[in-house]
């Protein structure tokens, strides 16, 4: 990994080599999260847009040059990454918008944008010697470093909040995960998931945790601005939970300008759920600090009380001149709706929440007509086949005959 130059903390910038630390800033315990630094020069050499116009991987992988991982160590077989980026039209026409665009996450191969980043965190697992890797999460980390898990043999063990969805948990189990569900929040389970990662030796898969997460989330950025051939957007429309994903965003959309792959930086705009947006209201009020809240959303994957990754989720919105957005649970129901009906994308409510706080500043008048927009949908409506029958209704159930068929409305 000769173009990885070390590692530096985002509260106190302390700078560090890679074998110096695992996880997190010694000066900061669990709050200093630390950022991946790269040789951009170094980088350059072996990533060119020549090269990827030529380059048949099509996954996260064709930004290998510029992901913290060695040549030698064993990368899962799945096919992540490289999903479709849809200029939905019809969608588009609805809200006034020419030139909307989907990024359908869904499509990865345990059915979520989590993929990216327990791809690299397997790789990383394999190449420090570990043989057990856990993590905590709302379903999808969980599922997604499972499956990832699988692929390449490791073991793993997740810690889940009681409520998660049943499809998630279906997931964990089929991929051979040691499920663990803990009666209370997410953020509980996370700090019991890390007390036991210490005390057993297992490598931790958690985000703003793990340096290394955040380079496997930055991937999705990168293909935005090459799927859109190198012209970034003008806004980049992101569901937040833990702040890891949009922290993930722009990491990338920073090592593409440092590469001189694009001449701007996209507004990146990240939306909560109105029961659970700490990142809303420190946003607001123009602060990194916030207080602590118990979530009550329907969306599973972004009820999280106590942002893991708040301080990168901050600043990716503020030094892009961005903003955050809170929606309500039924402004979700809607989005969900929507991007099933006239784009035929199936979102879970998590991954249709972008889309809802778009349509909510399309509606306040915030968005000109000729904006490039990109909105991220981050996982599958098959994750929570609950919420989406609750978004539509039951169907009609009628006796088998002509007569019963007529009489419906």
């Amino acid at each position: 990994m000769d173009h990885v130059l070390g590692l530096k903390c985002v509260l106190c910038g302390a700078e560090y080599g890679v074998d110096e630390v695992l996880y997190v800033c010694p000066k900061h315990g669990d709050e200093g999260i630390l950022d991946v630094l790269y040789d951009y020069d170094l980088v350059a050499a072996r990533l060119t847009k020549e090269g990827l116009a030529t380059n048949h991987d099509y996954s996260i992988w064709r930004y290998a040059p510029l992901l913290p991982i060695a040549d030698d160590i064993p990368r899962p077989p799945l096919q992540i990454g490289w999903t479709p980026l849809y200029h939905t039209q019809r969608l588009g026409e609805r809200l006034g918008l020419r030139y909307l665009y989907l990024k359908d996450d869904g499509r990865n191969p345990t059915a979520s944008f989590k993929d990216r980043a327990s791809a690299v965190g397997v790789v990383k697992a394999q190449e420090l010697g570990y043989g057990t890797i856990t993590c905590a999460s709302t379903g999808n980390a969980a599922s997604s470093l499972a499956g990832l898990a699988a692929s390449v043999g490791l073991q793993s063990i997740i810690f889940v909040p009681e409520r998660v969805p049943r499809a998630k948990v279906a997931q964990l189990l089929i991929f051979g995960a040691q499920v663990i569900m803990v009666k209370g929040t997410y953020d509980q389970a996370f700090d019991l998931c890390l007390e036991a990662a210490k005390e057993y030796g297992w490598y931790s898969r958690n985000t703003a945790y793990n340096p290394y997460l955040s380079e496997g989330k930055k991937t999705a950025a990168l293909e935005i601005c090459e799927q859109l051939g190198w012209q970034a957007p003008d806004r980049i429309f992101v569901s937040v939970g833990d702040g890891c994903i949009i922290g993930g965003l722009w990491k990338g959309l920073r090592d593409l300008q440092a590469l001189g792959f694009i001449e701007r930086m996209p507004r990146l705009v990240g939306v909560q759920a109105e029961g659970a947006g700490p990142l809303v209201q420190a946003w607001e009020e123009g602060t990194e600090e916030m207080v602590p809240l118990v979530p009550d959303t329907l969306a599973d994957s972004i009820a999280v009380g106590q942002p893991r990754d708040r301080v990168k989720a901050l600043r990716a919105v503020r030094e892009t001149a961005g903003r955050y957005v809170a929606v309500e649970d039924e402004e979700i129901l809607e989005a969900m709706r929507l991007l099933g009906r006239e784009a035929a994308v199936f979102a879970e409510p998590a991954g249709a929440a972008g889309f809802a706080g778009l349509s909510k500043l399309v509606r306040e008048g915030e968005i000109g007509p000729e904006e490039r927009i990109v909105v991220l949908v981050t996982g599958n409506g098959l994750k929570d086949v609950d919420s989406a029958i609750h978004a539509v209704g039951q169907p009609e159930i009628i006796e088998p005959s002509m007569a019963a068929l007529r009489r419906l409305p």
